[in-house]
């Protein structure tokens, strides 16, 4: 994991839908941080620097301190809801780390060997069927992407999740299947080639 990112909050003091939306007309975002076994703690923050890293890729995965009127909170962003006209995040729900803290997030794929691919060499389409995976692990074993190698896959290949690599002490949720990530489909013009008995030069790649 990199280096901790901080991002500045207040302690509010009321709870509830009006209380919010009392916050959100100040211009700032309602939230709570909670966990842990400790008390919750409502906070209120600048919607800037949480734009700021909604923005980012791995937002999920991230560890932040969430600086508390100087009271330092180690926690990762469980849930943002947004405006459902303006986009802008409505409240923010912050899960606090501890050292037994295990946790549920989605990780984006991110595919590599795309060279090394016969069947992207051969003109196929990698279409996405995952572009995230949920995984649970501890908070400083969570990568920022989880990598998946298109090494040695040919048209109408499926990328399954064991083409994945998955850092020691992080797992997907599904557990009970090696579920499709990704399939190579043969370009359009090269399916006709083939034809309905599915001859072809992929079929005897």
């Amino acid at each position: 994991m990199s280096d901790l990112i901080s991002m500045p909050a207040q302690k509010r003091e009321r709870a509830g839908k009006g209380a919010a939306r009392a916050v959100r007309r100040q211009g700032l975002v309602p939230g709570v941080i909670y966990g842990d076994k400790q008390a919750p703690v409502l906070v209120q923050m600048d919607p800037r620097p949480l734009m700021a890293q909604l923005n980012k890729a791995g937002f999920y995965a991230h560890q932040y301190e969430l600086d508390v009127d100087g009271e330092k909170h180690r926690v990762m962003a469980q849930d943002v809801q947004f405006h459902v006209v303006t986009d802008q995040p409505q409240h923010v729900d912050f899960l606090r780390v501890g050292a037994n803290t295990i946790v549920t997030t989605e990780i984006a794929v991110e595919f590599i060997n795309h060279e090394k691919a016969p069947g992207l060499k051969k003109g196929g389409v990698l279409t996405v069927v995952r572009h995230s995976i949920e995984v649970h692990g501890k908070p400083d074993a969570l990568p920022d992407v989880l990598v998946c190698d298109l090494t040695g896959f040919d048209l109408n290949d499926s990328v399954h999740a064991s083409a994945v690599k998955f850092p020691a002490g992080v797992k997907a949720t599904i557990t009970d299947r090696d579920f499709t990530v990704a399939t190579i489909a043969a370009p359009s013009g090269l399916k006709s080639e083939m034809g309905e008995d599915g001859e072809g030069e992929a079929e005897e790649a």
